[in-house]
């Protein structure tokens, strides 16, 4: 399923390519034509996301929820639309920047709707903190993961705790703290899940800006590969590295169902929860709220 980055570099595409047009809206498969005949002819006038829903706001006040789900995707293009093939729920269209059009075709998401601004609205208060947003609470995390007695793998994958992360920054996120998954939200404490947050909030801008997943420092890439474009085997710490040497201690990657997902962690690494002192704030200029912590191993992203 698409992550948080995923679904904001997506809500870019759309403000750069078709805000601001008068577009045509049509469900070739048939599934979504009241919805998108009530939009048919209206501007698009911004693309939100928070966390992995996306809400396409055209004039009138009506709004395009989609959800793309495990299955879902769009595929753009310029000029004319080849015909129609497949399950299409929804197809936009406008004039494009130059005049020689530009299209969006959406498929197979898990949900996709037509929204009032008060429905849509009502969607997000259901919502956690989404690290990427403006309006993203770093307290509002750290107080739902610390009042919780549930395990803290679950909590992060809990979209009603945080919106945006998915299985892949779970498992880096944890690791990345050396934090036990199996820790019970209230032992991890208010603390331990703001220098968490903090981390969160790098992680998913870096994502943005590469269009992958690399929570890696390049300390911890084999040589030779430390610079430059990162292999998708040198990405991440633990996830999908099952039976792998841990990149700190050398010993095997663990895995386990946590919440229907495959869950992944190194046992010694992430055999308890630090002292809070020692988890370092993420870097100040990925922050915005100013914070003081003692410094320690938790990698930076670069290269």
């Amino acid at each position: 399923m698409p992550e948080g980055h995923s679904i904001r570099r997506l809500a870019d595409v759309f403000v750069r390519d078709l805000a601001g047009q008068e577009l045509r809206a049509g469900s070739p498969q048939g599934r979504f034509a009241e919805g998108a005949a009530l939009v048919d002819g209206t501007v698009l006038r911004r693309a939100e996301a928070h966390g992995k829903q996306m809400f396409l706001g055209f004039a009138g006040g009506r709004w395009v929820r989609v959800h793309l789900g495990l299955y879902g995707k769009w595929v753009f293009g310029t000029g004319e639309p080849p015909e129609p093939r497949g399950a299409i729920r929804l197809r936009l269209q406008g004039p494009g920047a130059d005049g020689e059009g530009v299209w969006a075709d959406l498929r197979g998401p898990t949900a996709c709707e037509v929204v009032t601004t008060a429905e849509k609205e009502a969607v997000r208060a259901r919502l956690g903190p989404d690290p990427l947003r403006r309006d993203g609470d770093g307290g509002v995390f750290a107080e739902r993961v610390a009042r919780s007695r549930v395990a803290v793998g679950a909590l992060l994958m809990d979209q009603a705790v945080v919106a945006g992360v998915g299985n892949v920054y779970r498992a880096e996120a944890l690791f990345r703290a050396r934090t036990d998954p199996y820790a019970r939200g209230v032992d991890v404490g208010h603390e331990r899940a703001l220098t968490m947050w903090d981390d969160l909030v790098v992680l998913l801008h870096d994502g943005v800006r590469r269009g992958s997943i690399v929570t890696t420092a390049p300390a911890d890439r084999p040589e030779g590969h430390r610079r430059g474009r990162v292999r998708r085997e040198d990405a991440h710490y633990v996830y999908k590295r099952t039976g792998q040497p841990c990149r700190w201690c050398g010993t095997p990657v663990l895995t386990a169902e946590m919440v229907a997902r495959n869950l992944y962690w190194c046992p010694v690494c992430q055999a308890g929860l630090p002292e809070v002192g020692t988890l370092p704030p993420a870097p100040p200029a990925a922050s915005r709220r100013t914070r003081t912590a003692a410094t320690s191993r938790l990698p930076l992203l670069t290269g």
